[in-house]
């Protein structure tokens, strides 16, 4: 007897990224599971009377994609601040303040995110001078887009108890001034979390990038608050047509989090969640904890198995790590957060326990570091199927885009980091590498062509979130010379950098990633056939309908009716 789908998607233009049948009209699942891929006719033998089916009238049907580099949290918290987002002038900034100050009277702290570097101008940087002007009574807080750098006001500085400076370690810094008192700009996470812990979440969502570790004591409302913010985070993933995400920060209070939404509401996507390895953590930490967590969390639902860690901070602040001076500093090249000793320590450490490892390096010095560690690691465990990545890659040096293949190194980037795409300013970035870096700068076809495997994603809330822009963004990126190379993928290249790709970088090619029967039913439904549609208008399609592990968990007709989702 043949098996009766659950759903039926139809009259579509199906991409499965599976080689060996990549393209057909429809697909049925069952349970969840993809069922079957076909015609339209060989599809319809599955329908019954219960099956619920979905008509994407020739539009683009693709794996879920599956964001491979953000930070839940942090991201979910931010839904309800404001953003900054292409923002620019000072009047703009003091009207947009203004405005979210008096629309939440009861907040501790006033957070903005997604502030340009250069949001007053080319040449002037923000200072609590400039934000006591618009604010000055109570505590205000913006985010850099990258989060590596935020503004306080006095008023926050005060409460923080840091108008002062303070001791916050290697590789972070409250900037002072001449006057003995902190400017306002807060360098890394040590700087800035003193403030963070004013806000109503008390700064719980940065401690996994922050310090690895755990809340020091939550209450029950606290905890259920925190909940909600993760369900909305998580609803939000499932409305931009993503089915798996890999956050870049993590605690076992997420865990947990994450794991009583799974058992009570249901997990609208999968979560893969790293331990965090900090530079002044002992090594026993990767077998008390990173290990235990891997046993404990293995299910395709939710996982924990990866060990993320920091080498380097981010070029606008001048704390990323170079080979060379920074353009605009003369002797200054960035300071490693782990020496290479240390470094390799790690590396081979947690590989040797069979963990993959994720590491954020930004400068090329930075991913000369963690290319060197990879390397010690295959040198005293012997070559094996590591999938060691490299975060963000903003800069490489010539001399180390063939060893990404040579060692089998994943190279991690985000499209819409790169200068002038995204509503990113060109400056001061481009200043301060210099322009003899400017050719090996978010290399992607540099990379792929050496025979680097690349996956991609966003960094939300680094960057919005939506995987269209992003897809759109590797596109569509212009050179920034005359005679530069062109480092732009092709719209195959970059939805398998969003799909299958990303399977396979967290161990599951062999039932994710593709629609072919077997494989888990994770499928998202455009408006719009992408292949059709200009690269420059792509960000414009929009998720229809995502369907997670066989189950609807976003539905755009039902979320503008107030309808269920199935």
């Amino acid at each position: 007897m043949q098996t009766i789908a659950d759903i039926v998607i139809t009259n579509a233009r199906v991409m499965t990224m599976d080689e060996d049948n990549p393209r057909c009209e429809a697909l049925a699942i069952a349970g969840n599971r993809i069922l079957a891929v076909g015609s339209v006719a060989e599809i319809a033998d599955f329908k019954g009377s219960a099956t619920r089916i979905v008509d994407a009238k020739g539009a683009s049907v693709l794996p879920g994609f599956n964001e491979s580099h953000l930070h839940i949290f942090g991201g979910s918290v931010g839904l309800s601040q404001l953003s900054l987002f292409k923002l620019q002038g000072f009047d703009a900034l003091k009207a947009a303040l203004l405005d979210y100050a008096a629309a939440h009277p009861g907040l501790h702290l006033l957070v903005g995110q997604y502030a340009s570097y250069a949001i007053l101008s080319n040449d002037e940087r923000l200072t609590r001078h400039h934000l006591d002007s618009i604010i000055p009574e109570r505590p205000v807080l913006l985010f850099a887009s990258d989060h590596h750098t935020a503004w306080a006001n006095t008023a926050a500085l005060e409460a923080a108890g840091i108008l002062y400076g303070a001791d916050v370690g290697v590789g972070n810094e409250i900037v002072m001034g001449t006057d003995g008192r902190a400017t306002g700009e807060l360098r890394e996470a040590n700087a800035i979390r003193p403030v963070a812990s004013l806000s109503e979440t008390e700064g719980r969502e940065g401690l996994g990038v922050g310090t690895g570790g755990e809340p020091e004591s939550v209450t029950q409302a606290q905890r259920a608050a925190d909940i909600a913010i993760l369900q909305r985070g998580l609803d939000y993933c499932a409305s931009l047509g993503i089915t798996s995400i890999q956050n870049m920060d993590g605690n076992l209070y997420q865990l947990e989090m994450i794991e009583e939404i799974e058992e009570t509401a249901g997990l609208p996507v999968r979560v893969r969640v790293p331990f965090h390895m900090k530079n002044f953590m002992d090594l026993s930490a990767l077998e008390e904890r990173a290990v235990v967590w891997r046993e404990r969390f293995r299910s395709d639902r939710l996982k924990s198995d990866f060990v993320k860690m920091f080498v380097d901070g981010v070029t606008e602040s001048g704390t990323a790590f170079f080979i060379e001076d920074y353009a605009t500093q003369p002797g200054w090249r960035g300071e490693p957060l782990f020496t290479q000793e240390h470094f390799n320590r790690v590396a081979v450490a947690a590989d040797a326990l069979g963990m993959q490892i994720a590491v954020h390096a930004i400068g090329d010095g930075a991913v000369r570091e963690a290319l060197d560690g990879y390397a010690a690691a295959i040198r005293e465990n012997g070559s094996r199927d590591s999938r060691h990545r490299i975060e963000h890659i903003e800069v490489v040096h010539p001399d180390d885009i063939p060893r990404f293949a040579e060692l089998g190194t994943v190279a991690s980037m985000q499209p819409v980091h790169s200068p002038g795409s995204a509503g990113l300013p060109l400056e001061p970035y481009l200043r301060d590498i210099g322009e003899e870096r400017w050719a090996y700068a978010f290399a992607w076809r540099m990379l792929k062509d050496a025979g680097a495997r690349i996956v991609f994603a966003t960094d939300w809330p680094v960057s919005p979130l939506d995987p269209l822009l992003c897809i759109r963004e590797a596109m569509v990126r212009k050179v920034w010379k005359q005679g530069l190379p062109d480092q732009r993928l092709t719209l195959e290249e970059t939805l398998a950098a969003y799909t299958s790709e990303s399977a396979w970088v967290e161990f599951m090619e062999d039932r994710k990633g593709k629609l072919k029967p077997g494989y888990l039913a994770d499928v998202v439904v455009l408006s719009a056939d992408i292949e059709a549609v200009e690269p420059q208008s792509i960000h414009e399609i929009r998720a229809l309908v995502t369907v997670c592990d066989g189950k609807v968990t976003w539905d755009a007709d039902a979320a503008r009716s107030g309808g269920p989702m199935q």
